[in-house]
């Protein structure tokens, strides 16, 4: 009964408003180009200026018997408009209604696009509007009205410099959305988004799981020598001291990681991409290296004379076996997968200690995990009978895997794949010749010149395929370099790379084209990895025409345009792909960070196309 008698009260008194409703609101359209050009397509809006102290309709009126706000534009054949984008509504109360309304005020924008056929052949285009509206005041209502409007817009000749307008204006498309709460805030980066749907429980255990998933990336390997070496040498016995001991190596890896979500709450930075820095690089594999020649028995790594005395008497095997665990996981900390750099992202985000200490401290026992039964398995070795002649030998085809993994972990630094490969040949090569026929042994056992030779010619087809497959890339990016991609040492991928520049996002916003920005360094290995297995695949470059394709090199951290840009999109490690729509702003749930497949990133790319 009260919206009939509020329905009969809009009635009566847009009967008795005498004021002229022409006057009440006042419409035009603006582009983001001077001139058209066929076959392009820009960015359109219309600017509704509504005069104080009236208010119209929403587009969607919070009560049905409410007069909508509508727009309607005729255009000439061979010209297109997009979906109309009206703008949020304000919620306000006014004197005639026991509720608060959805109404605009003051002055608006509606956003679309439009585009002219390459056959559009007319010197000029004539658009039509028509905007329908109720204007009421805070006591009355005028009778619905229709606003009439036309312009025209010329067309540029083919050879004519089109030049872009509004851009101010078309930057702030799609910014217009509901107020966002802490509450429906959506999540940013995929740690967000689990915790926003599994909650905090469930999220840990996922994080213990992805620790664990961690043991299947190629830079933990070296951890497996170090620890069974270690533990094999504790030769006291006892089942439950050495779980103690494995426990305790554990919780040095986990005191590790948990050091860098506590550096990456306190500092928010580049942090992911720090632990990629070639500093860092060259630092773990200068570690990898001296633990390879303790494998080969030119030294033995002892825990620091002052450690020593500070841990003292009973308790200084224990001391030794965390400080180990401190160091492997120093070892292990380069390990950023996309899961570990989101995690780093959100840390950095949130700016809690405790939140970053604890996250990384269950990552790192789910890394740690398996490292406890292989430790167990390690302290059961010394009990095998004549165990040491070939326990020697053993450990030295551990000493030449670490210095395979330094090598590893030095690739990005390497300037060509064949230099990579022809040195990770020449150290199996050396390895299959030292451990076949040189390194010493008493052994007596029949089989153990067997296994000897086995491993041999192991190493020596390893070798092989390391030389053959440097060949094979080296070969593969001569032949399929641009010069562009000659000059800047990079696989030609054939997609039209662009450096960054404001100029050309403008250019992109301006004939409404969505735009995706990488965010490289020469020194990131999963950055070289994009470039030659996935942004040189054909579909990926077939469907990057649609997009303006730029790049942002991270390479040099003292670069302050870079590092403004890397501030200005939140790029905590490199490589990170950022989606930007049409209208120029970051299509957030589309952010891509490390490494990924042809299959997976064809889907993010078409979901980011108007």
């Amino acid at each position: 009964m009260k919206q009939w008698i509020f329905f009969l009260l809009i009635a009566s008194l847009s009967l008795v408003s005498a004021q002229n409703s022409d006057q009440v609101i006042t419409a035009k359209f603006l582009t983001s180009a001077d001139k058209f050009k066929s076959g392009d397509s820009y960015q359109l809006a219309v600017e509704i200026q509504i005069n104080s102290p009236y208010h119209i309709n929403a587009q969607k009126p919070s009560e049905d018997f409410l007069i909508p706000t509508t727009l309607t534009v005729e255009v000439p054949e061979g010209v297109a408009l997009g979906k109309f984008d009206f703008p949020k509504a304000e919620m306000k109360k006014f004197e005639f209604s026991e509720k608060a309304l959805a109404v605009y005020e003051g002055t608006i924008h509606i956003f679309t696009s439009i585009s002219i056929a390459s056959t559009f052949s007319s010197a000029e285009i004539i658009l039509k509007g028509v905007v329908g509206y109720q204007a009421c005041d805070d006591q009355t209502c005028q009778a619905p009205a229709e606003l009439n409007f036309t312009q025209k817009f010329a067309m540029a000749a083919p050879t004519e410099t089109v030049s872009y307008t509004n851009q101010a204006l078309f930057s702030t498309r799609g910014n217009d959305q509901p107020i966002v709460t802490e509450e429906n805030k959506p999540a940013r980066n995929s740690i967000a988004a689990i915790i926003s749907e599994k909650g905090w429980i469930l999220t840990f255990i996922l994080v213990f799981l992805a620790g664990l998933a961690l043991n299947l990336t190629p830079c933990v390997y070296p951890l497996i020598p170090i620890t069974i070496s270690y533990f094999g040498g504790q030769t006291e016995g006892k089942k439950g001291k050495l779980l103690g001991h494995a426990m305790i190596y554990v919780l040095g890896m986990a005191v590790t990681y948990s050091i860098l979500g506590v550096i990456a709450a306190l500092t928010g930075s580049l942090f992911g991409s720090a632990l990629q820095n070639p500093y860092v690089l060259v630092a773990i594999a200068l570690i990898l290296i001296a633990l390879a020649l303790s494998m080969f028995d030119l030294y033995e790594i002892r825990v620091p004379t002052f450690l020593s005395n500070f841990a003292g008497g009973a308790k200084q095997g224990y001391f030794g076996t965390f400080f180990m665990g401190l160091t492997v996981g120093i070892v292990a900390a380069p390990c950023i997968g996309p899961f570990v750099l989101a995690l780093l992202t959100f840390v950095g985000e949130k700016g809690d200690v405790i939140l970053g200490f604890s996250m990384f401290f269950i990552l790192a026992l789910g890394l740690g995990f398996p490292f406890i039964l292989l430790a167990l398995f390690s302290g059961s070795i010394h009990k095998i009978p004549r165990s040491g002649a070939w326990m020697v030998w053993v450990q030295t085809i551990f000493g030449f895997i670490l210095v395979a993994m330094a090598i590893y972990f030095l690739q990005p630094l390497f300037p060509n794949s064949l230099l990579y490969s022809l040195s990770q040949a020449l150290t199996m090569l050396l390895g299959g010749i030292y451990l076949a026929w040189i390194v010493p042994t008493q052994s007596n056992s029949k089989i153990f010149p067997v296994i000897r030779n086995l491993i041999g010619i192991i190493f020596f087809l390893l070798a092989v395929i390391f030389a053959s497959n440097g060949f094979t890339s080296y070969i593969d990016e001569r032949l399929t370099e641009n010069p562009l991609a000659a000059a800047n040492k990079e696989p030609a991928s054939q997609i039209n790379w662009l450096p960054f520049s404001d100029e050309i996002l403008a250019e992109a916003v301006g004939k409404n084209k969505p735009v995706m920005i990488d965010f490289y360094a020469d020194w990131c290995l999963p950055c070289k990895e994009l470039d030659k297995f996935t942004f040189s695949q054909p579909e990926v470059i077939e469907l990057s025409k649609n997009f303006y394709m730029l790049k942002v090199d991270l390479t040099l951290d003292n670069d302050p345009v870079s590092r403004e840009l890397a501030k200005r999109f939140q790029i905590k490690g490199v490589p990170t792909l950022v989606f930007l729509s049409a209208q120029g702003s970051e299509l957030s749930d589309l952010r891509v960070v490390g490494f990924m497949e042809k299959e997976e990133f064809l889907p993010v790319m078409q979901k980011a196309l108007p």
